[in-house]
C-alpha cells in the first residue's frame, strides 16, 4: 500500500493537535498549516541520519517560527530520532520534556537550535550558511555539499533582524540557503493586513535573492519550488500560501488556531474532515513505517559521504581531521605564556582594545578555525588583524567577516556558526551597542555556545563622543544574563589571559569588554598562571597589616593603583583586587572569596558604571564608587573628574569613611 504525502503530513497533524490539547498550552495551527511543506521537504530532499543526528554533512533545517515547535518534535519522532520519544510528545510543554514550548538547542537530538524570539532562527541560519560555505572551501564540495533550510513565519519576517540577516545573506550569494515563508497571512492579532502590507517579492529581491511563489499545500509545487532552489546560485526564499490550522473546520484561516489549544469538539470535527479515526497520539502502523524508512536513508547517505572522505586525498582526510579536533589547550596555554612574558618585559601602555587586536593576531596563526568580525567598527574595536582575510560571496577561504551595521544579525549568525562545526566566532562593537545584541547573547548563554563578543569603548573613558556612546548599564545588564562571562581586562596581562579564558569555556558565550583609552601595564609578576580564571585576585598589597580592599575591574584598577598610594601617604595600608570577571569568582570556593574580600576590611569598589552590580560583595558600611547617572560630552580625563573617578577623590572618601 503506498502511503501518500497527506496521509503522512497528516501524522505531523495531529501529533501536534493532541500534543497541545493535552498541555492545553501552544500553537497548533502553524504545524497544521505547514505539515504537507514539511512532509515533502523531508521526505525528497532532506539529508539527515537520525542515527547520527550530528552527521556533518547533514542539510540542517531550521524551525526559526519556533512557536510551531510541535511540528519539529512530530518530524523528529516520526523519522526515528533517539532523543524524541511518543512520551516525550505526550509530556510536550511539561516539566524536563525535551519537546518545550519553543525548540530548545540539545546537543545531537536533530533540534539544531534554541528558537523562539522571532528572527533569530532565521538569523542563525545565516550563520550556519556561512559556516557551511567556510567548511567547503577548506574541504571542497565533495566532502561538504549540504543545503540549510528554514521556516520562517510572518512574525519573523515583521522582526527588523530579518533585514539585517537576510541583506547579509543576499551580499555573501549564500546559495545553500533556502527559506520557506510559511505565509498564511495570520498573526495572534488577527489578520497580518493589520500591519503589514510589505511587498515581499520585491523586498527579496532587492536582497539579492530569489523569490517564489507556490501553494503550500501543493505537493508538486512544493517538490518543483525546492528543486528549482537547489540549483540557485543565490539564496532562495519560496512564499509558501497556506491555510492556518489546516483542516480545522471552524478554525483553519482564522488566529483562533494560533496560539490555542482546539478543543476536544473542534479536534473531532478535524478527524472527520482528514479522514483520521485513530486515537490521539496513535499513529497507524504503516504511516509510521514509512515515516521510519523516510528516517532510515540517511544511513546509507552517510555511509556513502564516509566512503567519499576515505577516498579522498590523504591530506583533505588529514585537514579535515584537524581541522575538527577541538582547542588544544596546551598549546594555546604555551601561546599566551610567551606572549604574556614578551609584554612583561615592555610593559606597554595600550588600550585593551589594541592589546585584544595583538592576542587576536597571535590566535589567528593557530586557530584556523576562529572566525572573526566587526559590526563596521573593525578599525575601532580592533578585531581585524594584519593577517584577517575577508570572507565575502567570492572567498569563503578567510578569517573576517564584514558583517556591516547589523549589530543584531552579526551577534544571531555568530551563534549559527558556533552551532555548525568546531568554529569559534568572535565579533566586535561598541559596548553601547551590546544592547542591540542582548537577544542573540541570552540565547547563546542559554545554548552553552562558545561564542565570543568583543565589546570596545567600554566607559565614559570614550570621551567626546558623549552620553549616546557612554555604556552606564551596561555591565551589570551583561553580568545579570546567566551562564555569560563578563570580562574587563585591566591591561595587556590580562587581556591575554581573558581570552585564553574564554577560548576553553566550551560551555557559554564570553564577553570580553575593552577600554578605547590607554591604560598603563599593571600587572606585577610573569606569571604563567591565568589568575583572570580566578575571576580575582590581589594584585597589590601596600602592607599585610591592611584595612582597605580596593576591588576594580578594567581601566579603574589603575585609578585603586593610584588610590593606593595617596592612602599610603597618609598612613592608611591597603591592597588592590583586580575582579575581570565577577562571574567566575562567584564559582570560588567561599575560602578563597574571603582572602580576597576580607570581612574585616572596609571594601571599595571601583567602576566607571553603575554600582548594582557591586554590592553583592559589599557589607554595611563598604563604599561602591560608580556612576550611576548619564555622562557628558568631553575628553574623558574631564569626565572622570566631573564623575568623581580620580585618585584625589576617592581617596578623599576613603579617608572620611575611616574617621566615622
Amino acid at each position: 500500500m503506498k502511503i501518500k504525502v497527506n496521509q503522512l503530513a497528516n501524522a505531523i497533524r495531529f501529533l501536534s493537535i493532541d500534543a497541545v490539547q493535552k498541555a492545553n498550552s501552544g500553537h497548533p495551527g502553524m504545524p497544521m498549516g505547514m505539515a504537507d511543506v514539511a512532509t515533502v521537504l523531508f521526505k525528497f530532499h532532506l539529508r539527515f541520519n537520525p542515527k547520527n543526528p550530528s552527521w556533518i554533512n547533514r542539510d540542517r533545517f531550521i524551525l526559526s517560527a519556533g512557536h510551531g515547535s510541535m511540528l519539529l518534535y512530530s518530524l523528529l519522532y516520526l523519522t526515528g530520532y533517539e532523543k524524541i520519544k511518543l512520551e516525550d510528545i505526550k509530556n510536550f510543554r511539561q516539566l524536563n520534556s525535551i519537546c518545550a514550548g519553543h525548540p530548545e538547542y540539545v546537543y545531537n537530538s536533530g533540534i539544531e537550535t534554541t528558537t523562539g524570539p522571532l528572527g533569530q532562527g532565521l538569523a542563525n541560519s545565516v550563520g550556519l550558511a556561512i559556516a557551511s560555505e567556510i567548511y567547503k572551501k577548506k574541504f571542497g564540495s565533495k566532502i561538504i555539499n549540504h543545503k540549510t533550510y528554514v521556516i520562517a513565519s510572518d512574525g519573523d519576517l515583521m522582526e527588523g533582524i530579518s533585514h539585517e540577516s537576510m541583506s547579509l545573506a543576499g551580499h555573501l550569494k549564500l546559495k545553500n540557503l533556502i527559506v520557506f515563508f510559511d505565509n498564511n497571512k495570520i498573526s495572534i492579532d488577527g489578520s497580518t493586513s493589520l500591519s503589514v502590507s510589505d511587498n515581499y517579492k520585491k523586498r527579496f529581491e532587492s536582497y539579492g535573492w530569489n523569490f517564489l511563489e507556490i501553494n503550500g499545500h501543493n505537493e508538486k509545487q512544493i517538490d518543483t519550488a525546492i528543486k528549482k532552489a537547489q540549483k540557485s546560485n543565490k539564496p532562495t526564499l519560496i512564499s509558501c500560501k497556506t491555510i492556518i490550522g489546516y483542516g480545522s473546520p471552524n478554525k483553519s484561516g482564522k488566529s483562533s488556531s494560533h496560539g490555542a489549544p482546539l478543543g476536544d469538539e473542534e479536534i473531532n470535527l478535524v478527524r472527520k474532515k482528514l479522514n483520521w479515526s485513530h486515537q490521539p497520539f496513535e499513529i497507524p502502523e504503516e504511516i509510521l513505517k514509512e515515516w521510519r524508512l523516510i528516517g532510515a536513508k540517511g544511513e546509507e547517505l552517510e555511509k556513502n559521504w564516509l566512503d567519499n572522505l576515505n577516498k579522498s586525498k590523504s591530506e583533505i582526510k588529514e585537514n579535515f581531521n584537524h581541522f575538527n579536533n577541538t582547542i588544544l589547550r596546551d598549546r594555546l596555554n604555551n601561546l599566551i605564556n610567551s606572549e604574556k612574558e614578551k609584554y612583561f618585559k615592555d610593559k606597554p601602555a595600550m588600550a585593551t582594545r589594541q592589546s585584544s587586536m595583538k592576542v587576536i593576531e597571535a590566535l589567528n596563526g593557530l586557530m584556523p578555525n576562529l572566525i572573526g568580525g566587526s559590526a563596521d567598527l573593525s578599525g575601532s574595536n580592533n578585531t581585524k588583524t594584519s593577517n584577517s582575510i575577508i570572507i565575502n560571496s567570492k572567498n569563503y577561504g578567510g578569517n573576517y567577516i564584514h558583517y556591516g551595521v547589523r549589530e543584531h544579525g552579526m551577534a544571531a549568525a555568530m551563534n549559527g556558526i558556533a552551532l555548525y562545526h568546531n568554529l569559534v566566532p568572535y565579533g566586535g562593537t561598541f559596548l553601547i551597542f551590546s544592547d542591540y545584541c542582548k537577544p542573540a547573547i541570552r540565547l547563546s548563554a542559554l545554548m552553552g555556545l562558545r561564542v565570543i563578543y568583543i565589546f570596545s569603548h567600554d566607559s565614559i573613558g570614550l570621551g567626546e563622543d558623549g552620553p549616546t556612546h557612554q555604556p552606564i548599564e551596561h555591565l551589570s545588564g551583561l553580568r545579570a544574563i546567566p551562564n555569560l562571562n563578563v570580562f574587563r581586562p585591566a591591561d595587556v596581562n590580562e587581556t591575554l589571559e581573558c581570552w585564553e579564558a574564554s577560548l576553553n569555556n566550551d560551555k557559554g558565550p564570553s564577553a570580553i569588554v575593552l577600554s578605547r583609552q590607554k591604560l598603563n601595564y599593571v600587572s606585577k609578576i610573569p606569571d604563567k598562571n591565568n589568575r583572570c580564571l580566578m575571576g580575582a585576585y590581589e594584585l597589590n598589597i601596600s602592607s599585610h597589616d591592611n584595612k582597605v580592599t580596593l576591588v576594580a575591574s578594567g581601566s579603574e584598577v589603575e585609578l585603586a593603583l593610584s588610590t593606593q598610594e595617596l592612602l599610603k601617604s597618609s598612613g592608611i595600608e591597603s591592597k588592590v583586587v583586580s575582579m575581570p570577571c565577577q562571574e567566575l569568582f562567584d564559582k570560588q570556593s567561599e575560602e578563597y572569596k574571603d582572602k580576597i574580600l576580607e570581612k574585616d576590611n572596609l571594601i571599595v569598589s571601583i567602576e566607571a558604571g553603575t554600582i548594582s552590580c557591586w554590592h553583592k560583595y559589599l557589607k554595611k558600611g563598604d563604599v561602591a564608587i560608580g556612576i550611576d547617572e548619564f555622562g557628558k560630552s568631553a575628553p574623558y580625563k574631564e569626565i572622570y573628574e566631573e564623575m568623581n573617578l580620580t585618585s584625589n577623590k576617592v581617596t578623599s572618601l576613603i579617608q572620611r569613611k575611616l574617621r566615622k
